[in-house]
């Protein structure tokens, strides 16, 4: 059983909704503001989806790059 199952809060500075994903914290932006305490990174749904239009080109350019493998 993991810690969003348990309930843990979003790990964005001012955000006190309940997390719905776990992302390492290293893949997390500059710009978005949290206090990572370990190596994992908890956010809600409305920080996921920021995380995600964030990140779009990164992981785009991770798909071109395996895809030719």
């Amino acid at each position: 059983m993991g810690k969003v199952s348990k309930g843990v809060k979003c790990s964005v500075i001012g955000c006190n909704e309940p997390a719905v994903k776990s992302i390492a914290a290293q893949r997390i932006p500059s710009s978005m503001k949290v206090e990572a305490s370990g190596r994992r990174v908890y956010l809600c749904e409305k920080h996921y989806k920021e995380f995600k239009k964030l990140t779009k080109k990164e992981r785009m350019v991770e798909k071109w790059r395996y895809a030719g493998v």
